[in-house]
């Protein structure tokens, strides 16, 4: 608990020095800039309420823990203060640049890649409006079209993942912004149409790619591929969570292990995902360890190892199912496993040398489940429920390995 207060209290202060920082910039450069008191006043108070509203955003992000964040922004607090500290300087400079040039598309998409969608648009608004005001001849009409335009991109990069083309969503952000720059600020200027007109925006677009591409290009291997050495390292039964769980309750810990197996299984064969079932299924029932069973007792084993989101959010689904309406495909999977391999276990204790009827088994759980309704909120179709019951039974010399 005293390292956890330690934490918040170092960056609690640095967000105080974020949010000074902000203040003093942006007081610096309309004072340089020769604005008069008045603007210098307006910017300042407007850059700090921008800043602050950021930082109430961060704290109520952090409050709801990782979920609160997007990838695992949530564990590397610090990219988005760097980041958006960085940005407050170029926000300033982008005031002695012209507006056409500015390339505040990409901006959107990084501020909301590193912290989350809504703190992006805020933060990226907030930004737009500081340049503005720092503009010699600030128009809002360049403001809304900035916001638009980052609104936009933010909306098709949200959920990146590793097999995302992002083709489309960088091709129709860079339209959106083309059309918005002839709108808000092309069409308005009294000069005839000539290839000098569209120089800026030409420029504008081509640094929004180039930014784009690298940042992407970057995320993806360093924030997104990340995810699979962990899941590499979580997944492997010499992880030491399933070492204590083996030392623990060796039951438990094989009940885990064929509940992957079968998991496993028909992810693949159903294209699920297949790593976040095998997770889930390993560590599902882990807070055993502790003898607790409820989500609130056992996030944070998974916190504290850095699961990825996507392996958290199943895991909280599957403990506790009242956490979401409809049932994902997953969490079908590996009830339905579990269930199965239960049972076997449960009657191979009874007597190791019972012949079992496992296609009558595996029937029989299946049509329980559908006689109890559990199927209502599932987010299955009927072929992936055959499918799924065809599977297992194709796995009858493995469930005979349990004897």
């Amino acid at each position: 608990m005293e390292s956890e207060q330690k934490i918040d209290l170092k960056h609690k202060l640095l967000y105080g020095c974020l949010f000074l920082f902000t203040g003093l910039s942006v007081f610096a450069f309309s004072f340089f800039t020769g604005k008069s008191y008045e603007a210098i006043l307006r910017n300042t108070i407007v850059s700090l309420i921008v800043t602050g509203t950021v930082i109430f955003m961060l704290f109520d992000a952090y409050g709801r823990g990782s979920e609160g964040f997007s990838y695992d922004n949530f564990y590397h607090r610090n990219r988005f203060i760097i980041v958006y500290a960085a940005f407050v300087v170029l926000a300033c400079l982008f005031g002695l640049v012209p507006d056409q040039f500015w390339p505040y598309m990409s901006f959107f998409v990084i501020l909301g890649l590193f912290s989350n969608t809504e703190i992006g648009l805020v933060s990226g608004t907030g930004l737009v409006c500081i340049s503005v005001m720092l503009e010699e001849n600030g128009n809002f009409g360049v403001a809304f079209m900035y916001v638009i335009a980052g609104a936009v991109a933010l909306a098709l990069f949200r959920d990146l993942k590793e097999n995302t083309s992002i083709g489309y969503p960088t091709a129709i952000s860079l339209m959106m912004q083309a059309l918005l720059l002839i709108a808000f600020s092309v069409l308005f200027q009294n000069r005839t149409l000539s290839i000098n007109l569209l120089i800026l925006p030409i420029l504008n677009l081509m640094l929004n790619l180039i930014i784009l591409l690298i940042f992407l290009n970057i995320f993806g291997v360093y924030i997104i591929r990340k995810s699979n050495d962990m899941y590499m390292d979580i997944n492997d039964t010499e992880f030491p969570l399933l070492i204590r769980l083996k030392e623990m309750d060796k039951d438990e810990y094989f009940r885990a292990i064929h509940t992957a197996y079968l998991s496993e299984r028909i992810a693949l064969g159903l294209g699920f995902n297949d790593r976040a079932v095998k997770n889930c299924s390993y560590y599902h029932r882990i807070g055993i360890l502790e003898g607790k069973s409820q989500w609130e007792d056992v996030k944070h084993f998974y916190e504290d190892n850095k699961f990825p989101k996507e392996a958290i959010e199943l895991l909280h689904e599957y403990i506790d199912p009242k956490s979401t309406k409809i049932k994902s495909k997953e969490a079908l999977t590996i009830n339905l496993s579990e269930t199965v391999i239960a049972s076997i276990m449960y009657l191979l204790a009874k007597n190791k040398d019972m012949k079992i009827d496992y296609d009558q088994l595996i029937d029989k759980i299946f049509d329980k489940k559908e006689d109890e309704g559990e199927l209502k909120n599932c987010d299955v179709t009927f072929r992936e429920y055959d499918q799924m019951r065809k599977i297992l039974k194709k796995e009858k010399l493995y469930y005979d390995f349990l004897r």
